[in-house]
């Protein structure tokens, strides 16, 4: 992607559960534009007739409904129980959801603009990031998150996090950490970041 001096990309991920995705809403409180990833991804799935028919190719026609709405659940159930599978799936979404950011980038004009995404490290998009954000928590209070939020089993929580990458290696890619473990304030993390991004800006 072309760089532009007057602007930096920032991409923001961390673990399931760790809440990545209230960081970047507190960004966009501060009127900063994101691009939400994992949003996108699915929604490609649905809309882009030749990703469709590859993935039908591989998981079966009957992975989409007569009318042609994907089956995410059974679709999931499969690529959660085989790594390969999962693999397959990203390396056709993937480069679907990249086209998509970067469209959507070119039309931004504030300074920094944000890219939400949960296999940021895992897939090397954090490469197209001018800085990266990882946002982290204690693995217990994850799955206590996502099993309230998506009415799942622990185990089903675990499984999930198994496919991702540690945390003890995202760190070493990231330039900012943010702790969100209930015992430190984010807007104040956030803050932080925020004001060190647009000093880096002012020096670029």
């Amino acid at each position: 992607m072309e760089i532009n001096k007057n602007k930096l990309r920032i991409g923001v991920t961390g673990g399931i559960g760790t809440g990545k995705t209230t960081v970047c809403k507190i960004f966009e409180a501060l009127g900063y534009p994101v691009f939400y990833a994992d949003k996108e991804a699915k929604n490609v799935m649905a809309d882009d007739a030749e990703l469709v028919e590859r993935i039908k190719s591989i998981f079966g026609k009957h992975v989409y409904s007569d009318k042609g709405e994907l089956d995410r659940a059974y679709l999931s159930k499969i690529v959660f129980q085989d790594r390969e599978k999962l693999d397959e799936l990203n390396a056709l979404v993937h480069p679907a959801t990249i086209k998509a950011y970067e469209n959507w980038e070119k039309k931004q004009t504030a300074s920094l603009t944000f890219k939400e995404a949960a296999l940021l490290f895992e897939t090397g998009s954090y490469a197209l990031s001018d800085r990266n954000i990882l946002v982290v928590a204690p693995q217990e209070l994850r799955i206590k998150r996502v099993m309230e939020r998506d009415h799942v089993t622990r185990e089903a929580v675990l499984a999930r996090i198994d496919k991702q990458m540690v945390d003890a290696e995202k760190r070493k890619l990231a330039d900012f950490v943010i702790d969100n473990d209930e015992g430190q304030a984010l807007i104040p993390q956030v803050l932080k970041i925020k004001d060190r991004l647009l000093e880096l800006l002012a020096i670029r």
